[in-house]
């Protein structure tokens, strides 16, 4: 995904001049080409992602379009402060750009988990947060990101992700990508957590239930059409995300479930919501085995969900899985 993300930074920059490369002292050989073709529209901060942040801000109020790009807890809860007050106060057409979302870089410990990003940057006004899932919805979110007037977080996986789509998706914000057709169930998958959730639909298909599953890049905006129409014909949908549970893309739809069915909307389905729970994890090991002691498996996925239509064939009020 970080490859796709270089790759295709550097087509939109040679199409616009206004578009310039902000890192923060890593992936320095990734963007060699980028500096060779537009030397002077690149620019290594060094390790200072505030400084680094508020440079994205001055060059934005000066007509160009900054790409800020580093690993997720740098680029993010590092320089909350300035993301919000120089960025989103001023509603500035800075692109965020974090790579090694989720547990991608597991192996170097809790430093670089980053599984609170999507609460953090949702939360923002005037922001929008993209999750793609593969290298092509990471090129059509960032140039969904580039084309709108505001801040933007896009989060990427690392290396070596799946490829799902043929040709780059017309991401935009707050849309999805359906993958897989399914009436038992639906599973929306944010961000590189995809390749699990497909390996859970086919464990699910092998007991006799066929599971939709659709690639939910959109974390704030919402897809709310989509949201409107699962809710309403199936009886669960499921939300999976390497993400802690409090904030992420599972809380924002249970928030648009909630302020619905305060409307009246009468959902059919039940919420189930996957992800990192509210925990650390302590130990430094690969993203498979962080996924594993997270129950973020296709198997233990499988059995959420299996259990999950099995008690919505019980009577119940509330339409929301614990």
């Amino acid at each position: 995904m970080r490859n796709a993300f270089a790759d295709e930074l550097l087509k939109i920059a040679l199409e616009d001049p206004k578009v310039v490369m902000l890192s923060g002292d890593i992936g320095n050989r990734l963007f060699d080409e980028f500096k060779a073709k537009a030397p002077d529209r690149f620019f290594n901060c060094g390790v200072a992602e505030a400084n680094l942040i508020g440079v994205a801000a001055g060059l934005a109020m000066d007509g160009f379009r900054p790409v800020a790009y580093t690993i997720v807890p740098f680029i993010t809860a590092r320089c909350l402060e300035q993301i919000r007050v120089d960025l989103c106060y001023h509603n500035l057409p800075v692109t965020v750009v974090g790579v090694g979302g989720g547990l991608s870089y597991a192996s170097l410990g809790g430093t670089h988990h980053a599984c609170e990003d999507l609460a953090m940057l949702r939360c923002l006004p005037e922001m929008n947060v993209y999750a793609p899932a593969d290298a092509m919805e990471v090129r059509g979110c960032l140039r969904s990101a580039l084309s709108h007037d505001a801040p933007a977080y896009v989060r990427i996986g690392k290396k070596r992700e799946p490829v799902f789509h043929e040709s780059i998706p017309a991401c935009k914000p707050g849309g999805s990508v359906q993958l897989k057709e399914g009436a038992d169930a639906v599973l929306l998958a944010c961000g590189n957590i995809l390749p699990v959730v497909m390996d859970a639909a086919d464990a699910l298909a092998k007991r006799g239930v066929h599971a939709a599953v659709h690639s939910a890049y959109g974390v704030k905006p919402l897809d709310t059409a989509l949201l409107q129409t699962v809710f309403a014909k199936t009886s669960v949908v499921a939300t999976i995300e390497e993400h802690t549970l409090v904030g992420g893309f599972g809380s924002a739809v249970a928030e648009w479930l909630v302020d619905r069915t305060a409307e009246g909307f009468a959902p059919a389905a039940r919420l189930l919501r996957l992800g990192t729970g509210d925990r650390y994890l302590h130990e430094a090991g690969s993203q498979a085995y962080a996924r594993t002691q997270y129950g973020l498996t296709p198997t233990a996925i499988a059995d959420r969900v299996t259990e999950a239509l099995r008690l919505a064939e019980k009577p119940a009020t509330d339409p929301v899985v614990a």
